[in-house]
């Protein structure tokens, strides 16, 4: 039984005769149809399931390869599929009032350069010079750990010493019996192919990794391994799913704003993430009209694919709470306000702009409710230093309730202003909201590895070393100006955002930092200073407000492989890399 929250989906279509809610049915004649019969279906639609495996191929015989990656193609889901899923799910869970009704298991995949150069001799007119270089090449520019000639150090995948890596699948499965049946299936196809007259067949590939994530259990359900609510802020994307102008893939659930599909949740034209479609306007003068060009990977059967963005990342959950903790008795106040600084939101979900002193299950588990704040702007103190449970829009221009170095922030800054927005200016803040929307993801990670016994309130280690952390997906049309650009001029660049802290200042100084999760020193050669600095504002256990620049000595966060994948249409494996 799936308990993983669906986040995002559309609601079903009603049937004649039902009642329908109209924040869902906001027709949008001008927006695209979206082939969803020939896009694979995690990227728009999302597997959203319990159990997920990741399995990496090399290819040895390309020609022996094709032959057996088309008897594979039927088993590939289409967004058609998972959306009509993830719509009926949600609609028994919601009549219902549990899970369990419904279940399924799916499969897409996904090739590096190097794979696709294998397979079709077209693989150099892609335009994205960081998916031809790949991952491990670039990790020195993302601030990860190398050694002396620039290769990434401890990963496990994807990395120059570890195999080759030219296919990912991604196998994933309401229960964890029907994954494992899956796995098992692709396997033996893999090791023991025959062709449809039982002849044993070579299938041109290795296995060179194979690894299980999982939704972490109850209390944790929804939660990544520091424990904090995960996959809340997803981009709204323009588009419909069929004919009907009403049959949208992201329904509009805000009254108040037709851009949006939830309150606060943007909408992006659909080649952000998905080429052949058009995308954001990066010269626009305001989001409502930043409709753009249509995207293009450099070569037309690329049309409906996406590049997707793998990390395998480490977390060090004792290391993290034990600082925390630390910090929390150094300015009397407890540890899950400090992580919720750090994070921008508490445990729950609930945003910090909104309820910056305590935290509000109720608010982080309503997802028309816990995306619905922007940055720029301010709501005056009431009474004490910040207020809690401020009615929408709500707004932290100052940084006092969301630090301005807090992950949620520096990882999407909404409308906070930015060096995009072209200098002070009554367009500032607008053209700083569009660029910015030219830098998302459509995130689709998972856990692995075991939950820690460790709380922030009480860091525990493990009697030995333990490999937990996440597994980062994320699909994009362009690896250079999405995930990079987050990763090298936001999450790592400890001056992000001057622009939108200065007349902020806390004596004399800005304050900025690093993420405190994700930002990685730019030290990363052997023995290089890793610390990082970052200042948090909060109030302690006397109601007393705190300014701090706090020193993060070490990464909680490792990069331990990974790799840059194009995941292409299905039309494309049939009439292109199967040939």
């Amino acid at each position: 039984m799936t308990q993983q929250i669906i986040r995002e989906a559309p609601a079903p279509e009603p049937l004649e005769g039902q009642q329908a809610n109209t924040f869902f049915y906001v027709p949008a004649p001008n927006e695209p149809i979206l082939n969803v019969n020939n896009i694979q279906g995690n990227i728009l639609g999302g597997f959203n399931k319990d159990y997920q495996a990741l399995l990496f191929l090399e290819i040895e015989n390309p020609h022996a390869f094709k032959h057996w990656l088309k008897s594979q193609i039927n088993f590939i889901a289409t967004a058609s599929e998972v959306i009509a899923f993830n719509r009926l799910f949600k609609s028994a869970r919601q009549r219902r009032g549990r899970e369990g009704t419904v279940k399924a298991t799916w499969v897409n995949v996904a090739f590096s350069f190097e794979g696709l150069k294998k397979l079709t001799n077209d693989a150099n007119s892609f335009k994205d010079e960081s998916f031809k270089a790949g991952l491990a090449a670039r990790a020195a520019d993302l601030n990860d750990p190398v050694d002396k000639d620039g290769k990434p150090i401890g990963w496990v995948v994807g990395g120059p010493d570890n195999g080759k890596v030219d296919v990912v699948f991604i196998i994933a499965s309401d229960e964890r019996a029907d994954l494992l049946a899956e796995i098992s299936r692709i396997l033996e196809s893999i090791v023991a192919f025959t062709d449809g007259k039982g002849n044993a067949k070579s299938s041109g590939a290795r296995i060179t990794f194979l690894e299980e994530g999982a939704n972490l259990p109850a209390p944790l359900t929804g939660h990544e391994h520091f424990g904090n609510l995960d996959g809340i802020s997803q981009p709204g994307i323009r588009g419909r799913v069929a004919d009907n102008p009403k049959d949208l893939l992201t329904p509009r659930q805000n009254p108040e704003n037709k851009n949006q599909g939830k309150p606060g949740q943007d909408l992006l034209w659909p080649g952000e993430f998905v080429f052949g479609y058009e995308g954001q306007k990066d010269d626009a003068e305001t989001l409502e009209h930043s409709k753009g060009e249509v995207v293009s990977a450099g070569l037309h059967w690329a049309n409906d694919g996406s590049y997707l963005v793998f990390r395998r990342l480490r977390q060090d959950v004792y290391k993290f709470h034990k600082f925390l903790n630390d910090i929390a008795a150094n300015l009397d106040t407890d540890a899950r306000k400090v992580s919720a600084k750090l994070i921008g939101r508490w445990p729950s979900g609930a945003p910090t702009v909104r309820t910056p002193e305590e935290d509000a299950p109720s608010l982080g588990n309503d997802d028309n409710a816990n995306n619905d704040f922007e940055f720029n702007g301010d709501d005056p103190p009431d009474g004490k230093f910040f207020k809690n449970d401020v009615v929408p829009p709500s707004k932290d221009a100052t940084g006092l309730r969301c630090p301005f170095i807090a992950h949620t922030r520096k990882t999407y800054p909404r409308n906070d202003k930015t060096p995009g927005g072209g200098g002070p200016g009554p367009e500032e803040i607008d053209r700083s909201e569009v660029t910015t929307q030219t830098h998302r993801l459509l995130r689709r990670g998972i856990p692995y590895g075991p939950v820690s016994p460790s709380t922030p309130n009480n860091p525990l280690q493990d009697a030995s070393f333990v490999d937990r952390g996440l597994h980062f997906l994320a699909y994009q049309t362009s690896i250079v100006d999405q995930f990079e650009f987050v990763t090298k001029f936001w999450a790592n660049n400890p001056n992000f955002s001057e622009e939108a802290a200065k007349g902020h200042e806390f004596e004399g100084k800005l304050t900025l930092g690093h993420d405190p999760i994700i930002g990685q020193s730019e030290n990363n050669k052997p023995n290089g200073d890793r610390t990082r600095k970052f200042f948090i504002h909060l109030e302690d256990d006397q109601n007393q407000p705190q300014t701090k620049e706090l020193t993060a000595p070490e990464d909680w966060v490792i990069p331990t492989g990974g790799g840059y994948f194009f995941a292409p249409s299905i039309s494309a494996l049939k009439e292109v890399l199967t040939k």
